[in-house]
């Protein structure tokens, strides 16, 4: 299955994350994660892909994560409204979101991104 980069121009990890997938030559679907976030469904998908928990899935360091006292709020929200949450706001999930569909990284770690991508 195609890769599918979930990046945010603006984001210095993004940016290495793109261009180091970009100097192994791998294709992949870039996708502006503010401008379309996954979707329920796909977030379902990729957590459970993933093996990790969906408060992985949150960008911590984010503005908009802390605007939202979602320190305080995401142990009490259920994960179906985790999920639809997500989904509304890019900004809300830590990025580069990296998915072919059989693996998952998050962030940018070269030795992830070597043993997850690399050919």
């Amino acid at each position: 299955m195609a890769i599918t980069y979930y990046g945010y121009p603006k984001c210095g990890t993004c940016r290495k994350a793109k261009a180091w997938l970009d100097a192994e030559g791998l294709e992949y679907h870039d996708v502006h994660i503010v401008e379309t976030p996954p979707t329920i469904e796909e977030l379902k998908k990729i957590v459970e892909t993933s093996g990790l928990s969906l408060k992985k899935f949150y960008n911590t360091s984010g503005m908009k994560y802390r605007e939202l006292g979602l320190k305080d709020n995401l142990p009490t929200m259920s994960d179906d409204e985790q999920f639809e949450l997500l989904s509304s706001d890019g900004m809300l999930i830590k990025r580069p979101l990296v998915t072919d569909g059989s693996k998952v990284t998050l962030g940018y770690k070269e030795s992830d991104f070597i043993e997850n991508w690399k050919r």
